[in-house]
């Protein structure tokens, strides 16, 4: 079994292409990719933890960043590993290779979802404290508590009784799970309250320094300039990160 995914977590990802993804849904890739530049104005060294096939650690290596990316899914690594610009390997958030203070950035963009239990997720976090350095940065990733309910208002699955279900447990619970195989309807998640992502990266031993809704409201309408306008208009306010699917809290080790 693959190191921190659940069994059926770990089939979705085999059978769907998260380069793909991003591709459509490309503010999520864009937005990101906006914060950490701001972030990262010079070239450091990073350990993408979770980074899937690469598709943010061939941007920063194109940037000048010096970058590793560790992922759980050995197909993964092996499509990463082709681009050849950074180092890439197998790995597990929860217990890292790298040794203390040796990186400058640790992106978490992913790890957080599948570790649904907070044990575990407090062991990645804390593995991400061990080895930044002090004053590094990380970037940890969520998915919001209410996405299913935004996507189910964009998309027609309110109309379907099973998605219906999966919502009332997403919005109760943050325990995202689909019983029902439909691809679109992600897999075994954990889906975060904002103030959840913040306590979390908190405990720690991190000083939060931003909350970000990545997406904004503008996601819902499908239109790319607005879109990207709504969003930005959103930073300057914690409160509307819930109207993004995906969350962005962004550390400080002191």
């Amino acid at each position: 079994m693959t190191p921190g995914l659940p069994p059926e977590a770990e089939a979705h990802y085999r059978g769907y292409d998260e380069d793909d993804r991003l591709a459509r849904h490309w503010i999520e890739r864009v937005r990101t990719q906006q914060v950490l530049a701001r972030l990262l104005p010079e070239p450091v060294v990073v350990l993408d933890v979770g980074g899937g096939t690469g598709i943010h650690s061939r941007w920063l290596a194109d940037q000048g960043h010096h970058v590793t990316l560790v992922d759980a899914m050995p197909e993964h690594v092996e499509q990463a590993e082709a681009d050849g610009t950074y180092t890439a390997r197998v790995g597990d958030a929860r217990s890292l290779d790298q040794a203390p203070e040796s990186v400058e950035a640790v992106l978490l963009l992913g790890p957080l979802y599948h570790l649904v239990d907070l044990e575990d997720r407090s062991q990645a976090l804390a593995e991400a404290h061990r080895v930044l350095r002090p004053g590094g940065v990380l970037v940890a990733g969520a998915i919001s508590y209410a996405a299913s309910l935004l996507d189910g208002t964009a998309q027609p699955w309110l109309d379907d009784e099973r998605f219906v279900e999966i919502v009332r447990a997403d919005l109760a619970t943050g325990q995202h799970r689909n019983p029902t195989g439909h691809p679109e309807w992600f897999t075994t998640t954990y889906f975060h309250r904002p103030e959840q992502l913040r306590e979390e990266v908190e405990a720690a031993g991190f000083d939060v320094e931003e909350l970000i809704g990545v997406e904004g409201p503008g996601w819902l309408l499908g239109e790319p300039e607005r879109a990207l306008v709504a969003a930005e208009l959103a930073d300057a306010h914690p409160e509307l990160a819930v109207l993004s699917a995906h969350l962005l809290a962004v550390g400080r080790r002191p």
